[in-house]
């Protein structure tokens, strides 16, 4: 998505991380990680962009590897309109 949109180049750091005994710990998932997921498996998926000038946004889902994909596991909103900081 980042590509697509422009944003590559913002992108910083890893999207993601393994969960368990430790809350951060391999295997570590970047754009290029070529390395294997299993089930049962936690991770957590943060993707963030960080613009100069302008500000940056992080959103994080813990999920769990299933069988057939993965389940999210983290309860909150997912609209836009929740996710941004206003002033009052």
């Amino acid at each position: 998505m980042f590509e697509r949109e422009g944003l590559a180049q913002y992108a910083i750091h890893r999207v993601g991380h393994g969960i368990g005994v430790s809350a951060h710990e391999a295997p570590f998932l970047r754009f290029d990680h070529h390395g294997f997921v299993e089930e049962g498996m936690v991770f957590s998926i943060e993707p963030g962009i960080y613009i100069p000038g302008v500000g940056g946004f992080r959103h994080s889902d813990t999920v769990v590897i299933t069988a057939d994909g993965c389940k999210i596991i983290t309860d909150y909103p997912r609209d836009m309109e929740s996710l941004i900081f206003k002033e009052e």
